[in-house]
């Protein structure tokens, strides 16, 4: 059993200020002193990136659905445990307390996060157009179903004394605690466009944005009636996951870390001698993965370096792979084009069997063009800015032997884009989504097997390690090492 106080923050839906709340707790406990980690429930890549920057550790994500029910305490008792001690854990719901998967009941939704990790809920309510409404509307969340227990409210928007006392007053007869009440503050708002919030890494204002909310917070929040919630909560059963577990059951073998595998080539300066290079998309256009991701890749032998597909000029010496996730290649396409070295050398690279592997984001970077921005041309497609919005969870099958899946491969991932791609050319879609062709499985060198692998479909690899091993495998040949776990020395 471990010992981790933590809450989850919820809402009755979006909009309500749970991003605003989530992170300014995490922030002010931080500015208390406090160890915090910061972790969002469903697939959001936006979110984590403010709460790493409030908590200055990576932020994570709990989903049931893309990682399986049986991995959600472990991989929360991981980010605790990663970087040190953790004092308090805040965990940041998705939409309606009670909204998850469409068709699934409930999974994945906040309150099936809090219920397996059996964590008290703190409630955000937008209370800007109602006043005693907003007490029936926690009284049905605090009773619609049995497990999941709201021990106290958040006031977001509040008018005015006299607008607070009213609904106060209403709220009295829930029994749910009133724990704060922010005022309307436009300092302390997110901007947002086509894909929900703008991420922290293209803001230069939002170290100085999260300051000021964390001060309106302490300000405005009874900060120990929240650390009693957190530390009310129950010790958890269990292990916490472990990267390097998780490839020993996809059948990659364990050396020590200090041990070079077996001829292995000298990696990039300044990274690990004995460990190929993977370069990692990044920087402004590229914010897009998963923490556990680099962990997997570390642990599977091989050492993540980002690279900046809009300031770097080449990729990392001796790059033995390359990882593409998510971002906003359609807000860069200019940027993006400019920097024709780097897409020459991608280029070069993909085509001479270099294992490369593209989701959503990375996708568009490796067509022909985006919106007309010239992109690098190792996919045979166009893509373009639509009207619709592509997003929810799917079920994916590979079709045929790839980098990442063998045939008939299962995986679970999640779709969310504005994007649109020529339909794939005559060949091997990368994933049948739903039993819908999606993306590229290319032989770009030739060399009787798939090297490069893009796809719409952003997959969690902690919840299929096996992805991970496969990748790393194609890693380790192209760079003429053994593909083995780097267990710590």
């Amino acid at each position: 059993m471990t010992a981790l106080p933590r809450l989850v923050v919820a809402a009755p839906g979006s909009g309500h200020g749970k991003t605003t709340v989530a992170t300014g707790l995490m922030a002010a406990l931080r500015a208390r002193g406090l160890a915090v980690a910061g972790a969002k429930v469903g697939p959001d890549y936006i979110d984590p990136g403010y709460h790493s920057l409030a908590t200055g550790r990576p932020g994570r994500n709990l989903d049931p659905f893309l990682c399986g029910a049986d991995r959600v305490v472990p991989l929360l008792l991981h980010g605790a445990a990663a970087h040190g001690h953790t004092d308090v854990a805040v965990v940041e719901g998705v939409m309606g307390l009670f909204d998850g998967r469409v068709g699934g009941e409930g999974e994945a939704s906040t309150a099936h996060v809090a219920t397996l990790t059996r964590s008290p809920v703190v409630l955000t309510v937008d209370v800007s157009h109602t006043t005693r409404t907003a007490a029936a509307v926690v009284h049905g969340l605090a009773t619609f179903e049995p497990g999941v227990r709201v021990a106290g409210v958040v006031l977001n928007k509040a008018a005015s004394p006299r607008h607070t006392r009213e609904v106060r007053s209403a709220l009295e007869a829930t029994g749910v605690a009133v724990l704060g009440v922010l005022p309307r503050d436009a300092g302390i708002e997110t901007p947002s466009r086509h894909l929900g919030l703008v991420p922290a890494a293209e803001r230069e204002e939002a170290a100085a944005t999260l300051e000021r909310l964390a001060a309106r917070v302490a300000e405005h929040v009874d900060l120990d009636a929240v650390l009693a919630i957190a530390r009310s909560a129950p010790d958890l059963p269990g292990d916490a996951w472990d990267p390097v577990l998780a490839l020993e059951g996809a059948g990659v073998p364990a050396v020590p870390a200090s041990s070079p595998a077996p001829g292995h080539r000298s990696a990039a300066p300044g990274s690990r001698a004995d460990a190929p290079v993977v370069a990692v998309a990044g920087g402004r256009a590229f914010t897009f993965r998963y923490a556990e991701t680099d962990e997997l890749l570390r642990a599977a032998g091989l050492e993540p370096v980002v690279v900046d597909p809009v300031r770097d000029r080449a990729l990392p010496e001796g790059a033995a792979g390359l990882y593409l996730g998510g971002g906003f290649p359609e807000v860069h396409a200019a940027d993006l084009a400019a920097n024709e070295p780097l897409r020459r050398d991608v280029l070069r690279a993909v085509r001479g069997g270099l294992p490369t592997v593209a989701e959503c984001a990375g996708l568009l970077y490796l067509a022909e063009a985006v919106d007309g921005h010239p992109m690098v041309g190792a996919v045979p497609a166009e893509a373009r800015m639509g009207p619709r919005l592509t997003l929810g969870y799917r079920t994916a099958v590979a079709p045929v032997d790839s980098l990442l899946a063998p045939a008939g491969g299962r995986v679970t991932g999640h779709e969310f884009h504005r994007t649109t791609v020529d339909a794939p050319a005559p060949g091997s879609p990368a994933w049948l989504l739903d039993g819908r062709p999606d993306g590229f499985a290319l032989d770009p060198a030739g060399t009787g097997r798939a090297t490069l692998h893009a796809s719409y479909l952003h997959t969690h690899w902690a919840g299929h390690p096996w992805l991970a091993a496969r990748f790393a495998s194609g890693v380790h040949a192209y760079a003429g090492t053994s593909p083995a776990r780097r267990r710590a020395s």
